[in-house]
């Protein structure tokens, strides 16, 4: 006698991907209700025939075309075996992974072997509900997470070591970087997994690498992490000097514009120029230096004050006078045979041809007024000695 099964329904748990329930055999008119992400596959005789989604369904005839008139109304008993699977299709998260052993490879930016080790957790999906039945779960009542983590245990100890090489080579991720490339580094893993998962019916949804197990401690891997960020840290030292000697530079710019500022208040309120105030220091320099009685001095202190104007040219030129009258052998007055006073009031060198003061021309001495110096035979103003080379007249 065929059993009696009036409702047949998911019972399971929901980290169950695969659940077969218990009534088999069961006569037409039986009630099939399928939730919201499950769907149902109906088995007779060993062979899936009818696969249904979310609703509510009688499992007879019309309902089930592919039984065609097998099932025998008439007498109400089932002459053949039939099954039912709920697949949860629910995505299955938090599934933790990791490698079994270090991932050996070379660095692809320092050219050094290294080896590594990963861990971190998916999700995963039931896609292809026949595919998933007919690879995975053949005659075993269900299927859960972990029988599913454990079938995929190999393949995933097999191709996640082999494509974390294939990606660190392939993107050329330094391995003191990739933490900040985590994101990258799954993406692309995942990608690759896809089709190994989506052979056997299941959508790898989500995969994360979390943690990378670095080989610390290791002399040639410690020794090119220190190189590595050493290189950041010169770069950063060097950047902050130049920034430090940027600011020092525009400092003492800054300071330089204010004292010249406070100079040229200063001058403005004193009423002279800064040309007029080196005429003074030339001045003062001139009537100090104890050499003066070389006539090259002299010419040096004259060219200088060339800048001086007006009555300060007059000051300037008679400080230098004085200073002459006092190094000239035999007191001789430099002032009155040396120079000449230009219409202005400024004391020029009697030599002079137009006035460094108001450039007026220069009235030139007369013939009594000059003599050839016999020692080197240029023309000058009468005096006691030559203003041209100090020859003794």
């Amino acid at each position: 006698m065929a059993r009696i099964a009036e409702v047949i329904m998911y019972e399971g748990d929901n980290s169950t991907f695969i659940w077969k329930h218990p009534a088999e055999d069961f006569n037409s008119l039986t009630q099939l209700i399928v939730h919201e992400s499950q769907e149902a596959v109906f088995f007779m005789n060993g062979q899936a025939l009818d696969l249904f989604g979310p609703g509510r369904y009688t499992l007879e005839t019309q309902n089930i075309p592919k039984i065609g008139k097998a099932l025998n109304r008439t007498t109400g008993e089932t002459p053949f075996h039939c099954e039912v699977y709920f697949i949860n299709k629910t995505e299955q998260m938090a599934i933790k992974w990791g490698t079994d052993s270090k991932v050996q490879y070379i660095e692809p930016t320092y050219g050094f072997p290294i080896s590594i080790g990963a861990s971190g957790e998916m999700s995963l999906r039931a896609e292809d509900s026949r595919k998933l039945l007919l690879k995975l779960v053949g005659t075993e009542n269900h299927l859960s997470q972990q029988k599913l983590v454990s079938f995929f245990r190999s393949i995933l100890m097999t191709r996640v070591k082999t494509y974390i090489a294939q990606v660190m080579k392939m993107n050329s991720i330094n391995i003191f970087e990739i933490d900040e490339n985590l994101t990258m580094f799954s993406d692309s893993i995942k990608g690759l997994l896809y089709n190994d998962f989506k052979d056997y019916g299941v959508s790898l949804e989500q995969f994360f690498v979390t943690n990378v197990v670095k080989p610390d401690g290791d002399r040639q891997f410690e020794k090119f992490k220190e190189l590595h960020f050493r290189q950041y840290a010169d770069i950063a030292e060097a950047k902050l000097r130049q920034q430090t000697d940027l600011i020092y530079a525009q400092t003492e710019a800054q300071k330089t514009i204010i004292e010249s500022q406070a100079m040229a208040t200063k001058r403005a309120q004193e009423g002279y120029t800064y040309q007029q105030e080196r005429g003074f220091d030339v001045a003062h320099d001139v009537a100090r230096n104890e050499a003066v009685g070389q006539f090259t001095n002299m010419g040096v202190g004259l060219g200088t004050m060339v800048g001086v104007g007006g009555a300060v040219g007059g000051m300037v030129g008679g400080a230098v006078g004085n200073a002459m009258n006092q190094a000239l052998p035999g007191g001789a007055n430099f002032t009155q045979n040396n120079t000449v006073t230009c219409s202005c009031g400024a004391i020029l060198p009697a030599s002079a041809k137009f006035c460094f003061s108001c450039g007026s021309p220069v009235i030139s001495m007369s013939a009594e007024e000059t003599i050839e110096c016999p020692a080197c035979g240029q023309k000058v103003a009468k005096g006691k000695f030559c203003s041209e080379c100090g020859q003794k007249f």
